[in-house]
């Protein structure tokens, strides 16, 4: 895994190989990060990373600048990683924190400029993170919800829906207010 672009461009981190995870690949990353720089300023971002893994996504945004970044995962070891690499690289704009990506949705109404999701590709309720995300108003305006899932799922008749992108095996349904 390595960052693309900002402060740290070119850096490769090496992840424990015990992570129950599966990160963005780099074709992905670089795709979804010229959507995203096409409608904003990162360095005045606020992010919400749910099953944030090793971080991959987080660095990125936080190498580019972002103001604030919220990581939510269920694995102590991800959690464990996300800190370790935060603190190497003194990215003190992210905050990292262990729960249950539903809970922290339905239980924490902070508003963000964009959430990304890159839930299991086998979750089977992946359907209401979106639910979650506008029932409970966590976008600011003009806010953007990202979500990574395989090509079976197809949200496009889901509500602000905007867009979908594949990128090689990586697909991303992009939703916004």
């Amino acid at each position: 895994m390595r960052i693309i672009s900002g402060k740290y461009k070119g850096k490769r981190l090496t992840a424990p190989k015990n992570l129950p995870v599966r990160p963005t690949t780099d074709f992905g990353k670089e795709s979804l990060f010229n959507i995203i720089t096409n409608d904003y300023d990162i360095d005045q971002l606020s992010v919400l990373d749910l099953f944030s893994g090793t971080g991959n996504i987080s660095y990125e945004f936080a190498s580019r600048g972002a103001k604030e970044i919220t990581c939510i995962d269920g694995s102590f070891h991800c959690v464990s990683y996300i800190k370790k690499t935060s603190r190497e690289l003194d990215f003190k704009q992210i905050s990292v924190f262990k729960n249950d990506v539903f809970k922290y949705l339905r239980t924490y109404p902070k508003q963000y400029d964009i959430i990304f999701a890159d839930p299991p590709y086998d979750l089977k309720n992946i359907n209401e993170i979106p639910e979650l995300v506008f029932e409970k108003g966590l976008l600011n305006e003009n806010g953007m919800l990202i979500v990574e899932h395989d090509r079976n799922w197809d949200f496009s008749e889901y509500p602000n829906f905007s867009k979908h992108r594949k990128c090689g095996n990586v697909n991303f349904s992009i939703f916004e207010i």
